[in-house]
C-alpha cells in the first residue's frame, strides 16, 4: 500500500473523512518526521499531534489486524496489500468525489485539489531549499508541465511558515519597460513594493551616477528589506520573456547571482529568498560566472510517471490498475500533465466517454477529437513563425531525431512541442506527430498560397503603376 492509498482509504472509510491535520501527520510520518518536527512545520502543539496521530495509528490497526505506530507505520503499509473489499471502498469514495469536484484543466491546479499529483521528492526538494536564508530556486519546464501548481503550493507553504510573498510576472510589463535597463529596473521595484503595499520612494535612492544596478541593490537593501520584519519569497514568473532582451537579461541574472552572494555575508540579504521561473534555456551572451543557474537549486519538471497516471486514474474513479490502459494513454500523449488531464476530463465528465479510451484516442489526433482546440493554436503560432513552422515540420517528419539550431530547438521545447537532449529533437508525443503531420502540410500550402497571391498582387500593382507613368510621359 502506498500512502496515497492510505490517505484515500481512510477519507473512504471515515464518515468525517481526513482533517488537513490528519493528513499531514500521515504523509509526514511517512517520510520519517518527528512528533515535533511535524508540530512546528504545521503551527500545532506537539500534544495535539500527539493526541490526533495516536487516533489514526488504531484506525489503521484494525484495518491491518495487526499494530501500528508511528516507527513501524509505512514498513506495515509497504508490505499491506488493499483488501478487495478496500479497493471497491476507494474505487466508490472516489467515483462520488469525482462527480462532485470534477473541475476542466485549465491554469494551476487549485491548493485543495483532489486531482493534484505530488511531484516526489521535486516538492519536497524546494520547500527545503526556500527555508534556507538566502535561497535560490530555479524552475524550468515546457508550458503544462504543472509549474503554476508548484509555484501555488511553494507560495502557499511560504505563508504558513510566515513569510511574505510577491510574484511578479515579466509578461504583464509593457513593452515600453523594456526599452531600458535602468526603466526596466524602476518598474521591477515599483512593482514589489505595490505587492508588499509600500510607498514606492523610488528617487530617494535612485543615483544615475551610481548606475541602474548599483540603486536597485540599494533600494532593496536599505529600503524594502528594511522595511519588511519577516522573510520575503520573491517569485520571478515567466524570466525568459526577458530573454528576448539580451541587454537587460544579462544585466538582470547577473544582479540576482550578486544579491543571492551577498546573503552568504550579508545579513539583510538573507531575508531575499528568490524563485525563478522560466520554460526555455537562455541564450544571452554571458558568462557563466554572472549566471545564477549554476549556483541555485535547479528544479526540471518531468512528465508523469505511468504509476502516476494511474494514481489520476484512480483519482477519477477510473480502475487503471492492471495498466494497460494507462499505457495506451501514454503511447499517444506521453506524460504531459495538461494531455492526461483532459483525457481524464472527458473520460469521466458529464456526457463522457466512460470506459472508451479507445474511441478517444482514435479521435485525438483529428478534428473531432478532444486536443483540435487546443493543437490548432499552435498551428496558428507556427504559421506566424515560418521559420519556426519548418523546424517543427522536420522533426515530426523525421524517423529518428533531427539537430535543429538552437534558438528554434529551444524555442520549441519551452512550447511543449519538443524533446530535446542534448542537440536532438524528437516530437514530444505521438499525438503531435500525429497531428500536426496533417494541419502543418494544410498550413504549408495555405502559406504558399497566400504568398503567391501576394506576388499577383504585387505584380499588378507594379503593372498599373508603369501604364500610369506611360500614360503621363
Amino acid at each position: 500500500m502506498t500512502i496515497d492509498e492510505a490517505v484515500l482509504l481512510l477519507k473512504a472509510s471515515q464518515a468525517t473523512g481526513l482533517t488537513t491535520l490528519q493528513e499531514i501527520i500521515l504523509r509526514s510520518s511517512w517520510e520519517g518526521k518527528t512528533y515535533t518536527n511535524i508540530a512546528s512545520e504545521a503551527h500545532y502543539g506537539e500534544e495535539r499531534v500527539r493526541k490526533v496521530a495516536a487516533h489514526l495509528w488504531q484506525v489503521l490497526s484494525d484495518f491491518c489486524k495487526e499494530p501500528i505506530n508511528q516507527s513501524n507505520f509505512r514498513q506495515t503499509l509497504e508490505n499491506h496489500h488493499l483488501s478487495k473489499v478496500h479497493q471497491q471502498l476507494v474505487k466508490e469514495f472516489n467515483k462520488a468525489a469525482t462527480a462532485i469536484s470534477l473541475e476542466f484543466p485549465s491554469g494551476p491546479v487549485s491548493l485543495n485539489s483532489r486531482f493534484y499529483i505530488p511531484r516526489l521528492p521535486i516538492e519536497e526538494l524546494a520547500y527545503a531549499e526556500m527555508a534556507e536564508p538566502g535561497s535560490l530556486i530555479c524552475i524550468k519546464a515546457p508550458k503544462k508541465m504543472g509549474k503554476s501548481s508548484l509555484i501555488l503550493r511553494l507560495l502557499a507553504r511560504a505563508n504558513n511558515q510566515g513569510f511574505r510573498t510577491v510574484t511578479l510576472n515579466f509578461q504583464q510589463a509593457d513593452k515600453a519597460v523594456f526599452a531600458s535597463l535602468d526603466k526596466f529596473l524602476r518598474w521591477f521595484c515599483a512593482n514589489v513594493c505595490r505587492e508588499l503595499q509600500l510607498e514606492p520612494k523610488l528617487n530617494d535612492y535612485w543615483d544615475e551616477d551610481m548606475g541602474s544596478k548599483v540603486s536597485c541593490s540599494i533600494y532593496f537593501q536599505q529600503y524594502l528589506l528594511s522595511a519588511l520584519e519577516s522573510p520575503l519569497v520573491l517569485v520571478l514568473n515567466d524570466v525568459d520573456w526577458v530573454f528576448e532582451y539580451q541587454e537587460i537579461a544579462g544585466e538582470l541574472l547577473s544582479l540576482i547571482r550578486t544579491w543571492h552572494e551577498r546573503a552568504k555575508g550579508v545579513e539583510i540579504w538573507q531575508k531575499l529568498h528568490l524563485v525563478l521561473v522560466y520554460s526555455t534555456e537562455i541564450l544571452v551572451p554571458i558568462k557563466l560566472n554572472q549566471l545564477p543557474f549554476n549556483i541555485s537549486l535547479p528544479i526540471n519538471l518531468p512528465p508523469f510517471t505511468k504509476e502516476q497516471v494511474q494514481d489520476l486514474a484512480q483519482r477519477h474513479g477510473l480502475d487503471w490498475t492492471d495498466g494497460k490502459d494507462a499505457e495506451s494513454l501514454m503511447a499517444m500523449v506521453g506524460g504531459y500533465p495538461y494531455l492526461v488531464r483532459l483525457a481524464f476530463y472527458h473520460l469521466v465528465g458529464k456526457g463522457g466517454l466512460e470506459g472508451d479510451l479507445e474511441q478517444l484516442l482514435q479521435q485525438a489526433p483529428t478534428e473531432t477529437g478532444i486536443y483540435h482546440e487546443y493543437l490548432r493554436q499552435f498551428v496558428l503560432a507556427l504559421r506566424d513563425q515560418p521559420d519556426l513552422g519548418n523546424a517543427f515540420y522536420e522533426v515530426i517528419n523525421t524517423t529518428n531525431y533531427v539537430k535543429l539550431e538552437p534558438a528554434l530547438a529551444y524555442k520549441l521545447q519551452s512550447m511543449g512541442l519538443i524533446n530535446l537532449e542534448g542537440d536532438r529533437s524528437t516530437p514530444a508525443c505521438e499525438l503531435y506527430r500525429l497531428y500536426f503531420r496533417q494541419y502543418l502540410k494544410k498550413s504549408e500550402n495555405f502559406n504558399n498560397g497566400c504568398f503567391n497571391s501576394n506576388i499577383r498582387l504585387a505584380n499588378r500593382h507594379y503593372n498599373q503603376r508603369r501604364n500610369l507613368f506611360k500614360e503621363l510621359e
